[in-house]
């Protein structure tokens, strides 16, 4: 993967996937403990079936990229939206149309950045994005913390190396501190007039349809939602045949 750096002189490692330069560009963001090789190769497959380009990167703290120097705040997401991926953009894409396709905490990022509404943005697919913190996130991150400590989720060191603690107890720390359990970006929703697709497992252990009924009711642009069956936080993963039906339908709609 090649590299980017940003102003603040952080490494970003990055990929491009070739397609057709009639078509916007296919911009994912990855889920909260997520990296480009987590994709498990679907975001190559929805470029095949869409013919767009694509760009996928690895946020800082993640992946092949450098790792996280400051503790994270409850602005954490903002950060990645109104700091780091508008320099990916306009480093690797500028001046080119652009799709967002957002994983979980991937999905919140591409709300916070549409609210912006940029020129170039013609749209946004979120997967289990959050807007506001419930219960059942707090139960569901707490269930993944006591996992981690008991030597569960030691597979995320392949993905994340010598990163993996560091960047899995900035997520569920962040998550569980009493201090974050107010996080809310519904308020921005109104500012976003790109069209949106709202998808979501209907058994995701870390949120409710209340986050999807949210999106689509408070934004102001054309907005459509999809509830996936017997499928839980990851849907591109778990229904990837109907997810990918979802998607290609919506980008049909964009062309240059």
């Amino acid at each position: 993967m090649p590299t980017l750096t940003t102003l603040e002189g952080v490494n970003l490692h990055y990929q491009l996937i070739e397609g057709d330069s009639n078509k916007p560009y296919l911009v994912f963001l990855h889920e909260g403990l997520g990296c480009e090789t987590m994709w498990k190769g679907f975001h190559q497959r929805l470029c095949e079936s869409t013919g767009c380009r694509g760009l996928v990167y690895d946020r800082q703290g993640y992946g092949q990229s450098a790792a996280l120097t400051e503790q994270r705040t409850v602005h954490y997401m903002h950060d990645y939206a109104l700091r780091e991926l508008p320099q990916v953009l306009q480093q690797v894409i500028a001046d080119t149309p652009y799709i967002l396709v957002g994983h979980s905490d991937g999905g919140s990022i591409a709300l916070i950045y549409g609210a912006e509404r940029p020129a170039m943005l013609k749209g946004i697919i979120t997967e289990a994005a959050h807007v506001f913190v419930e219960p059942e996130t707090i139960v569901g991150i707490e269930e993944a913390d006591a996992a981690w400590e008991q030597g569960k989720l030691a597979g995320l060191a392949k993905y994340h190396g010598d990163k993996t603690e560091t960047i899995f107890k900035a997520w569920s720390q962040t998550w569980i501190t009493y201090w974050f359990k107010c996080w809310n970006i519904e308020y921005l929703l109104p500012s976003i007039e790109a069209p949106l697709l709202v998808i979501q497992g209907k058994d995701d252990q870390y949120g409710s349809v209340s986050q999807v009924d949210s999106i689509v009711d408070k934004s102001t642009g054309p907005a459509q939602a999809a509830i996936v069956d017997n499928c839980g936080h990851s849907p591109h993963l778990q229904a990837q045949a109907v997810v990918l039906g979802l998607m290609v339908e919506f980008v049909a709609g964009f062309n240059i």
